[in-house]
């Protein structure tokens, strides 16, 4: 499962469709804050979080994850990119920063990349 959180509608309904015709299957959620109270540790393999949402923005998601021991891999996306941010994200562990508009081939390329990094390894 592909969890999108992020606060613009259109950006969480073109996600989840184009994840959706990968064959993926996704869930989306407005805010961080929603996430984290529906959210099922057991079921997400990749989570797609854009860093300025109002509340609980990607960033503040993230390190609250990796504070609880999540490693589940983490794309963030955003329009407006620092250095700041990309400094923090990187500390954070994060999987990598997409600038918006990004090529649907960016995202799903890195999607892949993270579903693989969660498969178990074939001994």
């Amino acid at each position: 499962m592909i969890y999108i959180v992020d606060d613009d509608s259109a950006i969480r309904d073109s996600l989840r469709l184009l994840l959706e015709c990968a064959g993926l299957e996704a869930r989306e959620f407005a805010s961080g804050r929603q996430f984290l109270e529906a959210r099922r540790a057991d079921d997400e393999e990749c989570l797609i979080l854009d860093i300025h949402m109002p509340g609980m923005g990607g960033l503040e998601l993230l390190e609250s994850l990796r504070e609880r021991g999540d490693r589940v891999p983490v794309i963030l996306i955003t329009g407006h990119p620092t250095g700041a941010n990309h400094n923090r994200a990187r500390s954070a562990g994060v999987l990598a920063i997409l600038e918006k508009p990004f090529k649907p081939t960016e995202i799903l390329g890195l999607i892949h990349r993270a579903l693989e990094s969660r498969t178990p390894k074939a001994q």
